[in-house]
């Protein structure tokens, strides 16, 4: 009986255990057919179909007349599907070939077991091409776009370059990105459990969405011949660097930018100051290209020097603290406090008004009217004139002026700052500035990018930017445009004038920190036409050997620009 009792006991556990089991299988199989059901699905609808990625055409970049400064050429993608590779060896052997590759580099990602493994990017379409005409089994040649500067080198840290994935890296490739870049597509095919794909099921595709085309204010003739003549000055100078801008003072549209030496932007990580890349580690080769993509005329700051004295005298002529009459005794240098500081002519200029103080490019007038002015003022007009903040320019990595704290400007520091030295501005800056005091008294803002255009060519978007009024009044603009006309017809800056054209500009010399290492800066601005400035330049010369002087050296380069430049601009001599 008592047997009977206990089988009769274990019976019904087992029989309850399994039922519970039961139960729970049950349980869990009803929440993966209903609750759990759309996860599932998608997991098996990822197992069976394969998407493959269409790449969307990057925008171009045209210049302002429409000549290509920036599009792209087509390239393959090759890529392997290892459950459908019916003979490996083949397929090694056609690819380790045709693609210059080793054999056994190949071969590892082959025979790689995962559903797609790529073997190359941005292999040439005829290469491609090639490869497809084998017919191999498993092998993929998916056509994608490289991009492509038929310039080379021109503009090359304006435009910028894209990386590997075609995604900008610098310039405008970046700055513009989002208008540029497109939208990709997809191929989508069904494969079987095996993961070979199904020739009797429909291919869903979902086309790609091109980039827009960006539309900038660099004209490539002009652009071209600046380079050319940094080049050339460079060359004859032994100079470290070149920078030059030209831009429209009216609305602040850039028509070039020119850093030498350029890097070619069709092989962007190729050094372009001989240094042989496999010396360097891979810490100092990234630092090397760094500098290689710096934008000179954005992203670095120089002592301006005596160009800075357009400033000085705008903000002594409006505050009314000198007048073109006034006259001022030059003995080759001023005391300060307790420093003896220079004028450049070192039997000084003697006794000169206003007017020939700026011709001749005189310290101790500046000095003197900044110290009539007083540091208070004087950083005041720093910030009216905005030199205190960014320029905006659409270009990535601008840098900001390097200034005195107010509360630390001395009387020395005073003194120096009038002729540009103690501070340090971008070269952009100063175009920008000196624009708004030549045009009337309006800042602008500096800018390459100036409209978006659709397939057809026609205007999507054009970009508006910001202006500020009152920088200066319209007399003391009108006066500035006199006196720096006076600069080029009978001051220091007569090395820019050209018969016909009335020019005005400023020449400038100054040295780098530090002092001891004997190295300079020459540089010249320039404007034209004097009375109506519808073109203004800066030519900044970096190191240069033997005659250093901005007027010397500098303020031909400029001349010889605008002699070709004026005319074709449509800017009649008079």
């Amino acid at each position: 009986m008592k047997n009977k009792t206990y089988n009769k006991k274990k019976i019904l556990v087992v029989f309850v255990c399994a039922a519970l089991i039961l139960c729970a299988l049950i349980g869990r199989l009803v929440w993966l057919m209903i609750f759990d059901a759309e996860y599932y699905q998608e997991l098996a609808q990822d197992l069976h179909e394969r998407e493959r990625e269409i790449k969307a055409a990057r925008g171009e970049i045209v210049d302002r007349n429409g000549v290509v400064l920036a599009t792209n050429r087509t390239v393959c993608t090759i890529s392997v599907i290892h459950s459908q590779v019916g003979d490996p060896e083949r397929v090694i052997e056609v690819l380790s070939s045709e693609l210059e590759m080793e054999e056994s580099e190949v071969r590892e990602k082959v025979e790689k077991v995962s559903s797609m493994e790529r073997i190359r990017t941005n292999v040439d379409k005829e290469t491609g091409d090639r490869i497809r005409d084998y017919d191999l089994a498993g092998v993929k040649v998916d056509e994608d776009y490289k991009r492509y500067y038929p310039f080379d080198d021109l503009a090359s840290r304006v435009l910028g370059f894209t990386g590997g994935d075609n995604q900008g890296i610098i310039g405008l490739e970046v700055k513009y990105e989002d208008y540029l870049k497109g939208t990709n597509g997809t191929i989508l095919t069904v494969t079987d459990a095996r993961g070979i794909e199904l020739d009797g099921v429909a291919e869903d595709r979902i086309e790609p969405v091109d980039g827009q085309t960006l539309r900038v204010s660099l004209d490539y003739n002009i652009q071209a011949y600046c380079q050319q003549a940094a080049e050339n000055v460079m060359e004859e100078k032994q100079a470290e660097a070149v920078s030059i801008l030209l831009m429209n003072p009216q609305n602040g549209e850039i028509l070039a930018c020119v850093n030498v030496p350029e890097f070619d932007l069709n092989d962007p990580y190729e050094l372009n100051n001989g240094v042989d890349a496999d010396s360097l580690s891979d810490e100092e080769l990234q630092d090397q290209l760094n500098q290689m993509w710096r934008n000179r005329c954005i992203n670095d700051t120089y002592e301006p020097g005596s160009t800075f004295k357009i400033i000085t005298a705008s903000a002594s002529l409006e505050e009314g603290v000198v007048s073109l009459d006034d006259t001022f005794f030059c003995p080759g240098y001023r005391i300060v406090e307790d420093r003896k500081i220079r004028c450049h002519k070192v039997g000084g200029h003697g006794q000169e008004t206003f007017v020939e103080g700026i011709q001749n490019s005189c310290n101790p007038v500046f000095m003197d009217i900044g110290l009539r002015l007083g540091s208070d003022r004087f950083y005041d007009y720093f910030e009216k004139f905005g030199l205190l903040k960014l320029t905006n320019v659409d270009l990535p990595g601008e840098a900001g002026t390097i200034m005195h704290r107010k509360e630390d400007i001395g009387t020395v520091e005073l003194a120096t700052m009038t002729f540009g030295q103690s501070f340090q501005v971008t070269p952009i800056q100063m175009a920008v500035t000196v624009s708004s005091i030549i045009n009337g008294g309006t800042r602008v803002t500096p800018h390459v990018g100036m409209a978006v255009l659709d397939e057809n060519g026609e205007t999507v978007e054009a970009f508006d930017y910001e202006t500020e009024d009152g920088i200066v009044s319209e007399e003391t603009s009108e006066t500035m445009q006199m006196l720096l006309e006076s600069v080029v017809s009978e001051g220091s800056g007569k090395n820019a004038y050209i018969e016909g054209y009335s020019i005005g500009g400023k020449t400038a010399t100054s040295q780098t920190l530090p002092r001891s290492a004997n190295k300079y800066i020459s540089s010249f601005i320039g404007f034209a036409p004097a009375d109506d400035p519808q073109i203004l330049g800066i030519v900044i010369i970096h190191d240069p050997q033997g005659v250093y002087y901005g007027g010397t050296i500098a303020a031909p380069v400029l001349r010889d620009i605008y002699d070709n430049v004026l005319p074709y601009l449509g800017i009649e001599k008079n």
